[in-house]
């Protein structure tokens, strides 16, 4: 029975120094390549998202004319409604 592969390989390039330096710090945490820049991408990725989220509320709070000195009590709204954090 074969198995659908569940990766998908990527090539890019690298300019010689980042790789050489991908190389080192794979090799000092005993990880593959792979595995190193898997982690970077997703971190970029992620911070991306948040930088995305971060955009779209500042231009709400200017399209709905929030001020930042409302965030705080909006929050503050919104977590009584919803009841405490999860632990």
């Amino acid at each position: 029975m074969h198995m659908p592969r569940t990766t998908r390989t990527i090539t890019f390039s690298l300019p010689i120094e980042m790789a050489d330096w991908v190389e080192e710090v794979a090799k000092q945490e005993g990880r593959s390549r792979s595995a190193l820049l898997r982690e970077a991408l997703s971190r970029y990725l992620e911070e991306n998202e948040w930088r995305t989220l971060l955009r779209y509320g500042e231009q709400r709070t200017r399209d709905l004319k929030i001020n930042p000195e409302d965030v705080s009590r909006l929050v503050e709204e919104y977590r009584a409604d919803i009841g405490s954090w999860p632990v």
